[in-house]
Order: structure tokens, then sequence, then C-alpha cells
């Protein structure tokens, strides 16, 4: 028996295979090493307890018993706050800020862009082309620190690194002057943490 929304008593995600926003959630939820229930969704026909829990339907929706959350960028905050170790934002509010905007960047510019690719057809050459030109305009902040603009991992990163780990699969090459931005993704893709987040599909986009 498929058991109800209402009566989950463990952390639960509602979660597509490989959507990006979704797998962002999942790669803070194995940062943090928290034990979850994965529930996969097929965007198309969104279960009736998802409804039930969240109006849009929409992908990734937290339940920690009776809260529900649906906003990507609220997920990941109440998961970096509710798990406080180890923790993905710096301490300081102008580091905190520029994080939270870099995150505004690139879903506003890189994320459309993906989208126009995996919708294909005549359009994803022009996305695949503006998608790599916003990454290598972008080196500075790559450079900048160990991770994206920070010393050490944070909420950002849970972003940036699942858009880098589909760049091939998007057919997205950056060339050799885009190797800072393929280090950085193999310094994450080879931790266990990133492991964990990943589903069999996203596994599946690199070689």
């Amino acid at each position: 028996m498929v058991q109800s929304a209402r009566s989950r008593t463990v952390l639960t995600l509602y979660t597509t295979a490989d959507d990006i926003q979704c797998h962002r959630a999942r790669l803070v939820l194995a940062a943090k090493g928290v034990s979850y229930e994965r529930v996969l969704v097929d965007p198309a026909k969104p279960p009736e307890d998802l409804l039930d829990l969240n109006p849009y339907g929409s992908t990734p929706t937290l339940v920690d018993r009776d809260l529900t959350l649906y906003d990507t960028a609220v997920v990941c905050e109440y998961l970096d706050e509710r798990y406080p170790h180890p923790p993905l934002m710096p301490i300081d509010p102008l580091s905190r800020a520029r994080l939270r905007l870099a995150t505004v960047r690139i879903e506003r510019d890189w994320l459309p862009e993906v989208d126009t690719i995996r919708a294909g057809g005549r359009p994803a050459d022009a996305a695949r082309k503006r998608l790599r030109e916003h990454l290598l305009a972008s080196l500075p902040l790559f450079k900048a620190a160990k991770f994206f603009l920070n010393p050490e991992m944070s909420l950002v990163d849970c972003l940036v690194a699942p858009v880098v780990w589909r760049l091939p699969w998007l057919g997205v090459d950056l060339g050799r002057e885009g190797k800072p931005i393929v280090d950085y993704g193999e310094r994450l893709f080879h931790s266990q943490g990133y492991a964990r987040s990943l589903t069999s599909e996203e596994r599946a986009m690199r070689p």
C-alpha cells in the first residue's frame, strides 16, 4: 500500500530524476549526510499525494513531518539551518549576500539556456553558445577560491555543480579556456556526497 503524504514520518523529498533544481536539493541533503526518502516523480503526471501537499505539483518538494516546502531556495536554506553541520553558507552577511546574488544570476542566466537545449530543435545550438559564454564569463568566480566564490562548499555549489555535471550531456564544450571550471567540477564529483546525490539517469549523463 502506498504511504499517504500526510502520514509520512521521515524526511521525504519529491524529486524528478534529472532536473537541475531537484539535483540541487539532493546535493544539499547528501552534503549534510541526512537520511531521507526519495520519491521520484514524473513531472507530466504528478502523484496525488504530491498535489495534496503542494498545489503546484512542483519539484523539489520537501516534507518534514507536518512541514511542506516547495521552493528550491527555501528548501535548501531550510535544510542548511535544520541540519547545521557542515554549514553551507558563510557567517558574515556580505559573503552570504554575494552567494545569494550569484544564485539568482545562475537561475536567470544559465538555467533557461539549459531548458532550451533540452527542448532541442534549432534554438538549442544558440543556447549552447550562450551557456558556454555565461560560464566562461564566470571564470573569475571559479578562480577566486577553492569553491564557487567561497573557500568552503556552499549552497551555491549545490546549484553550480549539477550544471557543470551536465555539460557533456548538453553538448557544451568549454575548451582549454574552461579548464578551471572542469577542474572545479572534478573536485566535487569525486566526493562520496556527490555520488549519493545522483539518480541513475544523472549517472548516465557522463561516460
